[in-house]
């Protein structure tokens, strides 16, 4: 080994009947010595993907905006070039201490996007730089065999459904007002798929979770609010809204099947939480004092998915769209019904 070597502490794994070697490596490290792939090679001769510098302010923002409770995976990494495990002693032949040389080439197999969001955020805030990140090293075995790391490490990779993430999420506020909305109003409370962002068959389910979050985002949309004014607001509105849809209140009380209430109305789909939300948005800017008067009007709506004045609203083709177009003109529909522009 040269004398001019990296030195980091380290526990040593054996996987695949190949070593491997776990570090806890400070933040301000991470981006000195790990680099890019070069980004003007074809794809076939590249280890990674090239970086998608849209997602470094969001990983950045989150670390500086949660410097008390940020958490982030290892980061994993082939080293080209000499590297050598330094036991302990021989009553611990796996702790120790790495040393790598200085003139190794680094190669992030998976977490080029932490890497780049931690270099951006310790320039905001250099306190970071003692901070740690877990890395794991491997010894670099040519470009095949990086390549199948690559794909070995994404392979299972399943990104949790939006529901499960907003039910696990007490950071942001949308998730925050969404949990005390379906906890609270009463025609939520027990019928909401709190973990698919889809309902099975025979599930009992009426709504999901992410489906009431992000129709109660649309309600809420540029509210000059506090927190629990929002969740009071929300509350508040849904439970009106309930009173005039009578589907939800027949499955609440037991008086229908809520598979039934799914298989021929439209009223339990997202873009339809979506646009009562967004129509409640524009009537209770535009009437503060007497919007509640203004839901009485979704009584009217005819729900069933026979009803023609949904084709092109929300269905194409007999299929649900989902596109902006059809969610703004589908808020723009029930907004008109509320404050009775247009007929039932």
């Amino acid at each position: 080994m040269s004398s001019a070597s990296f030195v980091f502490p380290a526990v040593k794994g054996i996987q695949a009947k190949r070593e491997y070697f776990t570090s806890m490596v400070p933040l301000e490290v991470i981006p000195k010595i790990f680099q890019f792939v070069d980004e003007q090679l074809p794809p076939e001769i590249r280890a990674q993907r090239i970086l998608n510098r849209a997602r470094i302010p969001e990983i950045r923002d989150y670390i500086l905006e949660n410097p008390d409770d940020y958490v982030f995976s290892s980061i994993t990494v082939s080293v080209d070039g000499g590297m050598e495990f330094i036991p302990l002693n021989e009553d611990e032949p796996l702790l120790g201490h790495i040393t790598i040389s200085m003139s190794a080439k680094f190669l992030i197999n998976d977490g080029q996007h932490r890497q780049a969001a931690i270099a951006e955020a310790i320039k905001k805030n250099p306190e970071l730089k003692n901070e740690h990140i877990s890395v794991v090293f491997y010894r670099d075995e040519g470009l095949a065999h990086s390549q199948q790391m690559f794909s070995d490490l994404n392979r299972y990779a399943i990104r949790p459904t939006k529901s499960i993430n907003i039910l696990f999420n007490s950071r942001e506020e949308s998730s925050i007002v969404a949990k005390r909305v379906i906890n609270t109003v009463n025609v939520f409370q027990d019928i909401t798929e709190k973990e698919h962002t889809s309902i099975s068959n025979r599930s009992k389910a009426l709504f999901t979770l992410s489906a009431i979050c992000s129709g109660t985002e649309a309600l809420l949309k540029d509210l000059d609010l506090g927190l629990e004014e929002k969740c009071n607001l929300a509350i508040h509105f849904w439970e009106q809204v309930s009173q005039y849809i009578p589907f939800w209140k027949a499955v609440k009380n037991g008086q229908a099947k809520s598979s039934d209430v799914r298989k021929n109305t439209i009223c339990t789909l997202s873009i339809t939480l979506n646009a009562i939300g967004a129509g409640g948005n524009q009537i209770i800017q535009r009437y503060p004092d007497t919007w509640e008067r203004h839901l009485c009007h979704l009584a009217h709506i005819d729900w069933s998915k026979t009803n023609p004045v949904w084709e092109n609203l929300v269905f194409i083709h007999g299929k649900v769209t989902t596109n902006r177009a059809s969610q703004r003109a589908m808020a723009t529909y029930i907004e008109n019904i509320m404050t009775e522009e247009i007929g039932g």
